[in-house]
């Protein structure tokens, strides 16, 4: 759709409806998944681009050139810084969690649609529906495939072992159970009985899609051979 080069009011308020509805869409989905940059923080970042945009597009006629000079103009950095924001927000999304990463797919939510924003400012309003849809389908459509990819997990097991006993080997114990057990540290403790114990740590590893049940088969193998203290599961998957 070819806008006009200077907006009238009422081809703004189409491009800010357009904006708001496209980063409604996208902000309801990380919203709904209990992420923090939800609804409004996205509709926020769209709009903020999305003004942007139009305030670019208002001020090209007072740089005195005629509409085929755009490509010498230094207006268009106020979009691109509008980019170069958004990367510190998206960083702000990202967190690490042990030994996963949360939060990137939330941060490219945002970059796409502060570019989102971008395209309905500037007027191209097909391209920016375009985006919006392909967006909608990759966080939507796509779940169902990601969801069903096999990803790394991960359990922090604790094996509790008597001063003088020999160190546990868990990765011999698992390795024929498809698990694989590395070992990370190993700590002298009382236990509730005040008496010394030897605490071992290890790192367990395994693949199982997303929506599987979490795997909790592993712990027989190592109960039968060693006392296990304690255990905490979690997935190297990005949400």
């Amino acid at each position: 759709m070819q806008m006009p080069l200077i907006p009238t009011w009422s081809d703004i308020l189409v491009r800010l409806a357009l904006t708001m509805i496209a980063g409604a869409l996208m902000g309801f989905n990380r919203g709904a998944r209990g992420h923090a940059a939800g609804l409004r923080t996205t509709i926020l970042v769209t709009l903020a681009a999305s003004a942007a945009m139009i305030q670019a597009n208002i001020l090209l006629p007072l740089d005195g050139k005629n509409a085929g000079s755009f490509a010498v103009m230094d207006l268009m950095r106020l979009p691109l810084g509008i980019l170069t924001g958004v990367g510190f927000i998206g960083g702000g999304a990202i967190l690490k969690e042990g030994g996963s990463i949360k939060g990137v797919t939330t941060a490219a939510t945002l970059w796409i649609a502060t570019v989102i924003g971008l395209c309905f400012g500037g007027g191209q309003l097909g391209l920016g529906a375009v985006s919006t849809t392909l967006g909608m389908f990759t966080l939507w459509g796509m779940q169902w495939i990601d969801v069903r990819i096999r990803r790394d997990h991960r359990a922090l097991v604790v094996i509790a072992t008597d001063p003088g006993s020999p160190s546990p080997n868990l990765d011999d114990v698992l390795r024929p159970h498809g698990y694989h057990a590395r070992f990370r540290r190993q700590d002298r403790s009382l236990n509730f009985r005040n008496v010394e114990e030897i605490e071992t740590h290890f790192d367990v590893y395994w693949k199982q899609p997303e929506s599987a049940a979490p795997a909790l088969d592993f712990l027989d193998p190592i109960e039968k051979a060693y006392r296990v203290k304690s255990i905490e599961i979690t997935s190297e998957g990005e949400h």
